[in-house]
């Protein structure tokens, strides 16, 4: 039987090997086009780039209202806290001296059971073994009894104060973990926004940096400036100057001077000098004061914008405000019809 052999294919030469490597070469070129299309990212142009930027840093300021909020629940928590641990230790010397009260013998089985003087150590079974031991007291003489109805009562107020410290705690611990998580938004957020900054061509960077400049006067035309303000009252007065002596200082997230701010902290700084304590965020600042329509500014009022109420500053007159922007622009003038107005508040 005869072998069956697969014929050897000759190699290709002349014009016919020239077509098939120019073939060839086509397919590979044309994959390689669409992979590229495929692939590519798309580029934005520097119009594109601000309004990204200008979008990632009002999120940014967002989530910096939020720290700045959580921040001072935290501080209040913490003042809470010690509150607790101070009268915890107070209860603790009075039930100490109520003890001493009951007579040495009975003192020294309450002993066994002491309370540490300290909210970190609280009650173990001792002092209820003690007070079911002392019942015969009650029994025996009623002057003893209400001594004994006394400590039944510390012990109490120090368990109350026990169930009030855990749930401080818990709170403490639950608001350091959202400042965690919003201090990592407000850093994500910025740092996108400087990248694409970043990657802008110079010019247009260059532009970007003197837009972002905003206005920030010689001092002698702030001097001029400040005195053509007929603010409503004095306390608005001061709180504009204020306003006027920060401008041209950085914009720092959490910042509320005096080298530095965010927007709210600049407000908050303001109205501080001029004897007014404000709140620290923007959504509690715009519920301190009279409402007033956008017709009605006077020099002084806070002005707040975005729908989350994210951003406020302080009007100045003639349309304009100062405020502290956002990272990498300083305390400026800028007119309000810039952003999204939401509202205004004249301080009280």
């Amino acid at each position: 039987m005869a072998a069956h052999r697969k014929p050897r294919q000759r190699p290709l030469t002349g014009p016919a090997a020239r077509t098939a490597a120019t073939l060839a070469l086509a397919g590979a070129a044309s994959a390689t086009a669409f992979e590229g299309v495929g692939h590519a990212e798309p580029q934005l142009s520097p119009a594109q780039v601000k309004a990204k930027v200008d979008q990632l840093y009002q999120q940014a300021e967002t989530a910096t209202e939020k720290y700045d909020g959580t921040k001072e629940k935290a501080k209040s928590t913490e003042r809470s806290l010690r509150t607790l641990r101070d009268e915890a230790a107070r209860k603790t010397e009075q039930l100490n001296t109520a003890r001493s009260a009951l007579g040495s013998a009975a003192a020294a089985q309450y002993r066994n059971g002491a309370i540490d003087p300290s909210l970190q150590v609280f009650l173990s079974s001792g002092p209820e073994q003690y007070l079911d031991r002392a019942a015969y007291v009650e029994r025996a003489d009623a002057r003893q009894a209400d001594k004994v109805t006394r400590v039944r009562k510390q012990l109490g107020r120090l368990a109350q104060l026990r169930a009030e410290a855990n749930r401080e705690v818990g709170d403490l611990h639950a608001q350091q973990a959202d400042l965690k998580k919003q201090k990592t938004t407000v850093q994500e957020k910025i740092r996108t926004a400087q990248a694409m900054l970043s990657r802008l061509p110079a010019p247009e960077r260059a532009r970007y940096d003197a837009q972002d400049a905003g206005t920030a006067a010689p001092h002698a035309d702030r001097s001029a400036a400040r005195g053509s303000v007929i603010a409503p009252n004095s306390r608005a007065a001061e709180a504009v100057a204020f306003a006027y002596s920060a401008l041209g200082r950085p914009y720092v997230w959490g910042a509320t001077g005096p080298a530095s701010f965010d927007c709210s902290g600049l407000t908050q700084a303001a109205y501080r000098s001029a004897g007014l304590s404000l709140p620290r965020t923007t959504y509690t600042q715009i519920n301190s004061g009279q409402r007033v329509d956008r017709s009605e500014l006077a020099p002084g009022d806070l002005v707040f914008f975005f729908s989350g109420i994210s951003h406020v500053g302080i009007y100045i007159g003639n349309g304009e405000m100062i405020h502290a922007p956002h990272p990498g622009a300083p305390v400026r003038i800028a007119p309000i019809d810039q952003m999204p107005f939401a509202g205004a508040v004249r301080p009280a």
